[in-house]
């Protein structure tokens, strides 16, 4: 690292399932990314899998309750940014989910984000218990 590029940052949030809080997460993951010297690419794919990694949480793994909490924490380096998003909820196994491009699933109204945080990420992998996802974005990957 050189003497002027900027040091990686973490941050954690406890959020509960409240539009206003959640976009301020987004705009601070994304200022954050800015600063370090991320682009737009970059701010596109990261807003777009935060958002559907949190939304998922609270929709699939909480069943939109209002009282439980999803934490949110990130790390940005100049490298690298990695998002982690747990619910706390039973979890689900990735595998199950149906192929949203499968012709059979064209029609139906949900399905995609997985898709998307998946084509919008470097990686992105699930604990066991299927109720944390860890999502790495890497310049070189857009």
């Amino acid at each position: 690292m050189t003497e002027n590029q900027p040091s990686a940052q973490s941050v954690s949030h406890r959020l509960l399932n409240d539009p206003d809080r959640i976009r301020a997460v987004q705009d601070q993951l994304l200022a954050q990314a800015e600063e370090i010297g991320f682009g737009k690419s970059a701010a596109f794919a990261l807003r777009l899998a935060l958002e559907e990694a949190i939304r998922n949480a609270f929709l699939h793994g909480l069943k939109n309750a209002k009282d439980k909490p999803v934490d949110v924490s990130w790390t940005i380096s100049p490298d690298r940014v990695t998002i982690v998003v747990n619910d706390h909820g039973p979890g689900f196994d990735p595998g199950d989910i149906p192929d949203p491009t499968a012709p059979e699933n064209l029609e139906r109204p949900c399905g995609r984000g997985l898709l998307l945080m998946r084509a919008y990420m470097s990686s992105v992998e699930y604990n066991d218990a299927g109720n944390t996802v860890t999502m790495r974005y890497e310049p070189g990957d857009d």
